[in-house]
C-alpha cells in the first residue's frame, strides 16, 4: 500500500520538479474523495538546499527519514560533485525492500549512480537520454516516452512528465479513481498518450485545440463507432489528413487512443459500480466482456474482475 513518500532533495534541486512530487503526494485531498500519503522532504545535509533557479529551500529533515518509505523520489538536480553515498545507498535498500523508486527529470542519473538503471528500461529529458546512455551503458534508455516503469523503477522525462510519472505510481497502487481524484484538483489529464517525441524540433506549428471537440465529443460516447473514418468524418478531414494530425497533436495513433480512453473508463466502472464485466464492456465500447478482457490483459497484465476485487476496499469506501 502506497502511504509513505518521501522526496530526496539534492544540492541544486529544480523547483519545479520537486514542486511536482510535493502536488501530487504531499496535499490532502480526502475532501475531494482523494487519498492522503504521510509525505516529506528530506536531504543528505538538513538545512538550506540550494536550487537551480539560485534560491534556496529549507529542508530540516535529513535521509533518515526516508527509512521505510514506500516510495522514494529523486527530482532533478544539478550537482557535479555527484550523489552523496548516503543516498544512493538508501535508493538501493529502498528497491531492495520492494518499495517504489522514482527519478524526475535529470534525477534519473542519481538512480543510475546507485545501479538501478543496469539491465533495466529508463528514461530522462530528451536533451539528456544521449548522456544518461553514454553515463550508464547498461541501462535501456528510451528517449522518446513519458515515463518508464520497470520492476518499481519508474523514470520520467522533463517537467511536466513527472506529473505523468507520479500518477502512474498512484494509479498502479491505488486505482484511477485515486488518479482522477487528484487530477481533477490539479486540473491535469488523468494519463496522457504520446511521448517526447512530439516536442523535439516540431516543424510546423499546429492548433492544440484542432481536434479538441473531436476527443471531447469521443470521451462522452466511447460506445460509439471511433473508427478512423467516423471520427474524421466528425472532424470535416480526409482519413489521411485525420490520421496524421491525431498524431502530431496527441503523439499517438487514433486506434491507440481509443483504446486508452476506453480502458481508462472500464477502470473507472469497475472501481466505482457494480455492474458486470459484460455491461461495463457494452458501455466503454468493447462490444462484449471477452474484448475487454483481452485489452485489460495486454495493458495492465491483469482480468478485469481481479482489478475489481483488489480495489474493493475503495468501492467500499
Amino acid at each position: 500500500m502506497l502511504t509513505r513518500v518521501r522526496a530526496i532533495a539534492l544540492p541544486n534541486v529544480a523547483p519545479f520538479e520537486l514542486g511536482v512530487v510535493c502536488e501530487v503526494f504531499g496535499i490532502d485531498r480526502t475532501d475531494t474523495g482523494g487519498p492522503v500519503f504521510d509525505f516529506a522532504v528530506c536531504t543528505p545535509t538538513p538545512g538550506t538546499v540550494s536550487t537551480k533557479l539560485g534560491f534556496g529551500v529549507d529542508v530540516p529533515l535529513g535521509l533518515d527519514a526516508a527509512e521505510g518509505a514506500d516510495l522514494i523520489a529523486v527530482p532533478a538536480y544539478g550537482d557535479a560533485r555527484g550523489v552523496d553515498d548516503a543516498v544512493l545507498e538508501i535508493l538501493r535498500q529502498a528497491h531492495a525492500r520492494g518499495a517504489w523508486v522514482l527519478s524526475v527529470c535529470s534525477g534519473a542519473f542519481a538512480l543510475g549512480q546507485a545501479g538501478l538503471l543496469d539491465g533495466r528500461g529508463c528514461t530522462t529529458h530528451w536533451m539528456y537520454t544521449a548522456e544518461l546512455q553514454r553515463a550508464f551503458p547498461l541501462a535501456r534508455v528510451d528517449p522518446d516516452v513519458l515515463y518508464v516503469e520497470d520492476d518499481r523503477i519508474v523514470t520520467s522525462a522533463g517537467t511536466a512528465a513527472g506529473i505523468d510519472a507520479c500518477l502512474h505510481i498512484v494509479r498502479r497502487e491505488l486505482g484511477a479513481g485515486a488518479v482522477a481524484a487528484i487530477a481533477r484538483r490539479m486540473i491535469v489529464p488523468p494519463h496522457r498518450d504520446g511521448g517526447q517525441a512530439q516536442y523535439i524540433e516540431r516543424t510546423a506549428p499546429q492548433d492544440p485545440q484542432a481536434l479538441a471537440g473531436v476527443l471531447a465529443w469521443a470521451s462522452e460516447h466511447l460506445d460509439a463507432d471511433l473508427s478512423v473514418p467516423s471520427l474524421a468524418a466528425r472532424a470535416v478531414m480526409s482519413e489521411r489528413s485525420f490520421a496524421r494530425r491525431f498524431r502530431a497533436e496527441t503523439g499517438t495513433t487514433p486506434a491507440a487512443w481509443v483504446a486508452r480512453a476506453r480502458l481508462a473508463r472500464a477502470q473507472e466502472l469497475l472501481e466505482t459500480t457494480t455492474a458486470s464485466v459484460e455491461e461495463i464492456a457494452r458501455a466503454c465500447g468493447f462490444g462484449g466482456a471477452a474484448a475487454l478482457r483481452h485489452h485489460f490483459a495486454r495493458a495492465f497484465s491483469t482480468t478485469p474482475l481481479a482489478y475489481r476485487r483488489r480495489f474493493a476496499q475503495a468501492l467500499a469506501g
